[in-house]
């Protein structure tokens, strides 16, 4: 016999709770923008610069060298006489660079770090248990999020952290 429902011990509830788990995964969703203002998924390389910032820039800055980038190609084809010849070639895909971007500019205490590694692990980013401590594994965990949004570095950037709603939003004032 099939149960039949009615109000919100039914439908009603099924509906609510289907609504709820909508908003909260799109909230998560790779590339959209929080109320916070944190940014996109591609909005991190923007925040690169290619310049030092002024002495007196505020905030605190990371330096970043980035080797070049080249492409091997070897092509092998058989000559006259049934030798083969292998020919290589390498081009420049991107030259070497200094970069620089804004971090936070606190220390990371061990909360600070605890919180980092839970946000990546609640985007499936960090395997291991929350230590509370920046090692090499939470520095890959932060690579592998910045990456996907045009920033390589295992280094946290300050969009990066207010995307991960570690740091408020630039421009928000914080009640102490």
């Amino acid at each position: 016999m099939a149960r039949q429902r009615d109000g919100w011990q039914g439908g009603w509830r099924d509906a609510v709770l289907r609504a709820v788990a909508s908003l909260a995964v799109a909230g998560c969703a790779a590339g959209v923008a929080g109320p916070s203002g944190a940014p996109a998924a591609a909005d991190l390389a923007a925040a690169l610069r290619r310049t030092a910032p002024a002495a007196d820039e505020p905030g605190c800055w990371h330096r970043e060298e980035r080797p070049a980038v080249f492409e091997t190609v070897s092509r092998q084809r058989i000559a006259a006489g049934g030798q083969v010849v292998t020919e290589t070639r390498q081009s420049l895909v991107r030259p070497r660079e200094t970069v620089w971007f804004a971090v936070p500019c606190a220390a990371p205490t061990p909360a600070f770090a605890a919180s980092l590694q839970r946000a990546l692990k609640a985007r499936g980013l960090f395997p291991n248990p929350v230590t509370g401590v920046i090692d090499d594994d939470t520095r890959m965990a932060v690579r592998r999020f910045q990456a996907s949004r045009g920033l390589d570095s295992g280094t946290l950037s300050l969009a990066a952290a207010r995307a991960l709603g570690l740091v408020p939003a630039e421009g928000v004032q914080v009640a102490r």
